[in-house]
């Protein structure tokens, strides 16, 4: 059973680091800030929680499994919104997406609230 402990938990920390590296790598390497936003977001918040869970098994302590867990659901919850409100504010501030991107889905939005101010 230790065996097997020890494999999951070494998975699972292996598993954290390659996509906390890949978040890194992603935020070195993309063209932009809201691509880079959204790699330290999704591949951070993954890598943490996995890291996470693996001191939680780690410690053979069924508290400090649960605060792993808790940490790790924290995590899901907050760092996505959080990087998306970052990036709307970084929109409104002037920020423009890097020419290969084909789409701008908060610029139609603002378009269409500019349209309605003036009709009404």
């Amino acid at each position: 059973m230790e065996l097997i402990a020890a494999l999951v938990v070494a998975f699972l920390l292996v598993a954290g680091a390659l996509f906390a590296l890949v978040a890194a790598i992603g935020i070195v390497r993309l063209p932009d800030l809201y691509s880079r936003m959204h790699a330290a977001s999704k591949a951070g918040t993954v890598g943490s929680g996995l890291l996470l869970l693996a001191v939680g098994i780690h410690s053979q302590d069924l508290s400090i499994l649960a605060r792993a867990l808790a940490g790790f659901l924290f995590f899901v919850l907050t760092a996505p919104i959080a990087a998306h409100l970052l990036a709307r504010a970084a929109h409104k501030a002037g920020h423009r997406l890097t020419p290969p991107s084909v789409r701008d889905d908060l610029m139609k939005e603002q378009m269409v609230r500019r349209t309605y101010k003036t009709k009404g």
